[in-house]
């Protein structure tokens, strides 16, 4: 018998539920929490990021030092979440400039960044033009529609689906049909009542998949994308 593929969360927060592997997203005003995230098996790992949220809480310079520090860890796979939030208070000029330099810090550690956008995906999409990483951004909780998952994925980004899979009418549904297999990443993000599994079956639904064949394409680009192999 073969061994199932496990269940990847790549974007969760909170409770862990049934994932077999899950990356927890920790802000920097969350990091008390990492040390037992790590303890918790191995297969749990984190991302470290600047939230746009959460801007002008902390002190910059100290989170840069600490950040760096702790996303330089093997069990932390990526840096983020972080990106840009035309819903928030936030100046958009000020939102860039800490995105600019996440995007920096994944550079230079070499690991993939966790992007969060809302209502400003444009403006993502020049910043990427503009700093032409060579890291992975794995634009996080994809509720959009086909048309703007094709102009995302024409600039090199990988997509991640929740929750919003689950709504029979949503247009992300047919965004995730025109995902590339291999740009292809599935999360639960805050929906702690959610599990991964469920999302797995609505996503196998829709692209016409039994459900193992999709956890061996998404354990493909978690192993390729966040461990390099």
């Amino acid at each position: 018998m073969p061994v199932s593929a496990p269940f990847i969360d790549i974007h969760c927060h909170g409770s862990p539920g049934d994932a077999d592997w899950l990356i927890r997203s920790l802000d920097m005003s969350e990091i008390a929490e990492l040390p037992a995230l790590l303890c918790a098996g191995n297969h749990r790992y984190a991302s470290i990021g600047a939230h746009p949220w959460h801007i002008g809480l902390q002190d910059p310079e100290h989170d840069w030092l600490l950040q760096r520090s702790l996303c330089a860890g093997p069990r932390v796979l990526a840096v983020g979440e972080s990106g840009l939030d035309k819903c928030i208070a936030a100046p958009l000029q000020r939102q860039t400039a800490v995105f600019r330099g996440q995007i920096e810090l994944a550079e230079q550690l070499g690991k993939p960044l966790i992007v969060h956008c809302v209502r400003a995906h444009n403006e993502l999409i020049a910043v990427k033009k503009s700093a032409k990483p060579t890291q992975a951004w794995i634009v996080h909780g994809f509720s959009g529609k086909p048309a703007l998952a094709e102009q995302l994925l024409n600039h090199g980004c990988y997509l991640s689906f929740g929750k919003f899979l689950l709504k029979p009418e949503h247009p992300s549904r047919l965004a995730l049909l025109h995902t590339p297999p291999e740009r292809l990443f599935l999360e639960t993000d805050a929906a702690t009542q959610l599990s991964i599994s469920e999302i797995y079956s609505e996503a196998a639904k829709i692209l016409g998949l039994d459900i193992q064949t999709l956890q061996r394409r998404i354990v493909a680009n978690f192993q390729r994308v966040f461990l390099h192999d």
